[in-house]
């Protein structure tokens, strides 16, 4: 009885593992569901800028500043865990990006965090979000960040490793600077656009808003990956849990039938023994 009874609080223990993972991998579908539009909607808004930037340096050509002096990479991990290889495969792209003409790194994401907080060229970390509501919290401190690290004479070169839902393997982003590969198409006018502001001005404060966006975008597509692989991993865990609880029901059918058995035994036994004591007397 012992023996059913330690499979029984196995089972148990099993069937709260698979409800909690359960409604883990619900959780995560539901919110690439989600980010699945707002990664559309931050996506034109990048564009949008672009094609502003195109038109401003197709008729103001010269402004773009010499090649920046310092590197830097930004590498955009996963807050939890449940996510298969997802932080291990940005780890192996960092460290064959990773030489001498670059700075460092500055790592984004708990889990990510975790296992790069004792490399030698890792010079900021920044906590990720678990829910698309954090996504703004976590713009502001990488973009707090960041700005530190800008500070000085000379230009800096940033560039993003992340993984996107729509690639196999991780991708390297430039952020700065931006606007190096313009749309190809030509101007929509024929006229230089009117502007209030002076056009290295003006450049300088698409160039802002083209790394918020950017780094907004950017954000979005990680989590969205992040949600995905989530989904995928803990569909094979909850299988695998589903097999244990089937081969538990199994043997924990085996016990009860032997139980069964013995108890017939015991109860044929005591018969033939009651026989024998009346034939006896």
């Amino acid at each position: 009885m012992s023996q059913r009874h330690q499979l029984e609080r196995h089972k148990h223990r099993l069937g709260e593992a698979r409800q909690i993972m359960s409604a883990m991998q619900s959780l995560a579908f539901m919110e690439s569901r989600k980010l699945r539009g707002f990664v559309e909607i931050q996506q034109q808004v990048v564009k949008g800028i672009d094609r502003c930037a195109a038109d401003l340096l197709a008729f103001f050509p010269g402004m773009q500043p010499a090649p920046p002096e310092r590197r830097l990479l930004l590498v955009v991990g996963s807050e939890r865990g449940f996510c298969g290889n997802f932080n291990e495969s940005l780890i192996q792209r960092l460290e064959r990006t990773l030489s001498p003409i670059y700075e460092g790194f500055v790592a984004c994401g708990h889990k990510l965090c975790t296992r790069l907080e004792d490399h030698r060229q890792l010079i900021g970390a920044v906590a990720g979000a678990a829910l698309m509501e954090e996504v703004e919290g976590v713009l502001k401190r990488l973009t707090a960040v960041l700005a530190d690290q800008g500070k000085g004479p000379h230009a800096l070169a940033l560039e993003v490793i992340y993984q996107d839902p729509d690639a196999q393997e991780p991708v390297t982003r430039t952020l700065l600077p931006p606007f190096r590969n313009p749309p190809v198409a030509a101007p929509r006018s024929g006229h230089a656009p009117e502007i209030l502001l002076p056009p290295e001005q003006l450049l300088a404060e698409l160039t802002h808003h083209s790394l918020f966006a950017t780094l907004h975008e950017i954000l979005y597509r990680s989590m969205m990956a992040e949600n995905q692989r989530r989904t995928k991993h803990l569909d094979g865990a909850v299988r695998h849990l589903d097999q244990s609880l089937e081969r538990l029901a199994y043997r924990d059918n085996q016990l009860r039938q032997e139980e069964i058995i013995e108890e017939i035994e015991v109860i044929l036994l005591n018969a033939d023994a009651t026989d024998l004591s009346q034939k006896e007397e």
